[in-house]
């Protein structure tokens, strides 16, 4: 479940990686509290012989599919869930049993915003929404934790990009400049 390695290139580094805020787990969490108060309640309420035995198991049944379906469940999903911003692309991936994956390269990265309601502004996530060239348009990263800090974290990594992937005045002038001479070409990262 964790994010491997190796899908980054040589040389990206990781800035960020999150999962979706921790209010994803407060369900799962009440559903095994409930689940467990049950069966307990049923052990001491139910009364003893076959029928209150029966009648345990069934209560006992009943919470261990709600606990793997209500419970289980939306845990593995969270814990799959990972957004990584590196400083090369934004990946999104999800998926327990199968696998979703997303890369937004920063230099495709037109627009980004984020919402918090006002729940989500008390707990400190939000929603980021990402616009990117390309066919799919607009990502929605949802409940993501510290979503303001996160959103002026991918604002600088996209500047960053651009500026070190970009030629400068003084760099578009030189390389004018040896064409009008007919020197060849040189690196500007050189």
């Amino acid at each position: 479940m964790a994010f491997p390695e190796d899908v980054l290139t040589e040389d990206e580094h990781v800035v960020l990686h999150l999962h979706p805020h921790w209010k994803a787990l407060v369900g799962p969490v009440l559903v095994l509290v409930l689940a467990v108060a049950a069966v307990v309640a049923g052990w001491v309420l139910l009364p003893d012989g076959d029928g209150g035995t029966i009648a345990l198991y069934a209560v006992a049944a009943v919470a261990l599919v709600l606990v793997f379906w209500l419970g289980l469940w939306p845990f593995l999903v969270w814990r799959s869930t990972h957004y990584l911003f590196t400083n090369e692309r934004v990946l999104l991936q999800q998926g327990v049993l199968s696998r979703d994956r997303r890369d937004l390269p920063l230099t495709r990265i037109n627009d980004h915003s984020m919402n918090q309601r006002f729940v989500e502004r008390l707990l400190g996530c939000g929603t980021l929404t990402i616009e990117s060239a390309g066919e799919r348009g607009q990502s929605v990263l949802r409940d993501v934790p510290r979503v303001d800090r996160v959103q002026t974290r991918l604002y600088e990594l996209v500047e960053a990009h651009h500026d070190k992937h970009s030629l400068g005045d003084g760099e578009m002038r030189d390389i004018l400049a040896d064409m009008r001479e007919g020197r060849p070409l040189r690196d500007p990262s050189a």
